[in-house]
């Protein structure tokens, strides 16, 4: 996970269990379900971000979409709609570095609270991003067995969803 996303994640405790996750990662066979509070009203109830990201040309601590970077897909849902701002489901095909938050803010819905690609600007003045990895699914590496974990949102993106005016 990114520096301030919160949620779940999967940890390998031997090799092999870590060779078998990472080879159900390379070929997407990891079902990865993020929630996201974006800035703005997004307009689609669900949509398709398929833009390829690599490393910026400005600043190298950045991503950016780039034409002659690698492919990334982003799949969302629009969960609900606030006065200004707007709560996603999301998906992810591919699993590149600051995939989510890169795709979003390109189209003008940044994610709230994220210091680097949103432009600083943060009202809700949230501590981390509002950018929460739900759930996963994927094969137990040793077992097979189909697993499903889930992590409940964090206490802060919680609560400002509470406060949040519906959309009228």
């Amino acid at each position: 996970l990114d520096k301030n996303t919160s949620g779940g994640i999967i940890v390998a405790k031997n090799d092999k269990a870590h060779i078998n996750l990472s080879e159900q990662i390379k070929n997407h066979e990891v079902k990865k379900t993020y929630i996201a509070l974006v800035r703005g009203i997004v307009k689609e109830n669900n949509a398709t971000i398929n833009m390829p990201i690599a490393r910026s040309k400005k600043d190298r601590k950045k991503m950016d979409v780039d034409k002659n970077g690698k492919e990334a897909v982003t799949h969302f849902t629009v969960l609900k709609r606030f006065s200004d701002c707007t709560l996603l489901e999301i998906n992810i095909e591919t699993g590149r570095t600051h995939q989510i938050r890169v795709h979003l803010s390109h189209i003008g819905y940044p994610i709230i609270g994220d210091d680097v690609y949103s432009n600083g600007k943060n009202k809700w003045n949230i501590k981390g991003q509002c950018l929460h990895a739900k759930s996963l699914d994927f094969k137990h590496p040793i077992t097979g067995k189909q697993m499903h974990i889930e992590a409940e949102l964090p206490e802060y993106l919680e609560n400002l969803i509470k406060e949040l005016s519906p959309r009228q």
